[in-house]
């Protein structure tokens, strides 16, 4: 494992890369709303071991230990994450083609990522993605609020990775995604996304129905794999890391 600083113009982001360069494609891991590399854990460690493939985290600019973002973050985010970010973390790691791997927001990442950067990114894997409107979404936002106040548990563990930056953290995701002029709209990247994608989910998802990671696999151009796992919620890779590394590792090889 080694962690880098790289200089983006969204200013020093943190990186941490586990495994080794071999010729197969390195993994990207794109972080939720609320994340950030530590909050992988060993999940990268894991996967890069059960896969033979290098993998890669970063934390998205605002977030975890990277510089923090002026402003606020723009309605169209998701949308440019990858194309704006990714081009000097890749120059820098000296990564040619590669595999997107992105959870919950992290997901819709990998899809407008893998538009933009055509056949360069020779796969997605989606884990509890948005990619359509649907009322659990905000439902599931609205359900989260009471814990997310200064002096509650989860409140204080999200300040442990993102310090003085967790109440920007914590207004990127809501307000942004409560705000009647956020546009959730991956029609136009799916129809361009031609590699291989895997869609993760779980049939308890308090932030989206299996219908989400279905959409997509009906709607890429290219093939398409579902996963749905029994009795799991939004985070299947620290709820059932096990089946993810095996599912991940079967659709890769």
């Amino acid at each position: 494992m080694a962690d880098h600083r790289i200089t983006t113009a969204r200013g020093s982001l943190f990186v941490r890369d586990w495994g080794e360069s071999t010729d197969a494609a390195p993994i990207i891991l794109l972080h939720d709303s609320l994340g950030c590399v530590a909050l992988w854990r060993d999940f990268g460690d894991h996967l890069a071991a059960r896969t033979r493939r290098r993998v890669i985290a970063y934390d998205r600019a605002g977030f975890g230990q990277s510089d923090a973002y002026a402003g606020h973050l723009p309605l169209d985010f998701l949308y440019t994450e990858c194309r704006e970010t990714l081009p000097p973390i890749l120059a820098a790691l000296n990564v040619g083609e590669f595999v997107l791997f992105g959870h919950s927001v992290g997901g819709e990442m990998s899809v407008a990522g893998a538009a933009d950067f055509g056949a360069r990114c020779v796969a997605v894997i989606s884990e509890s993605a948005q990619i359509f409107p649907e009322d659990r979404i905000n439902e599931g936002i609205r359900a989260a609020l009471p814990a997310l106040v200064p002096g509650r548990p989860q409140y204080e563990r999200l300040k442990k990775y993102h310090g003085e930056k967790t109440d920007w953290v914590l207004s990127s995701w809501i307000d942004n995604w409560l705000d009647p002029a956020f546009t959730l709209d991956l029609t136009d990247h799916m129809k361009k996304v031609r590699c291989p994608v895997l869609a993760l989910h779980g049939d308890l998802d308090e932030f989206g129905s299996t219908a989400q990671a279905k959409h997509l696999c009906d709607h890429v151009a290219g093939p398409a794999q579902l996963h749905v796992m029994r009795d799991c919620g939004h985070v299947p890779h620290r709820d059932r890391p096990g089946e993810i590394l095996e599912t991940v590792a079967a659709f890769l090889a």
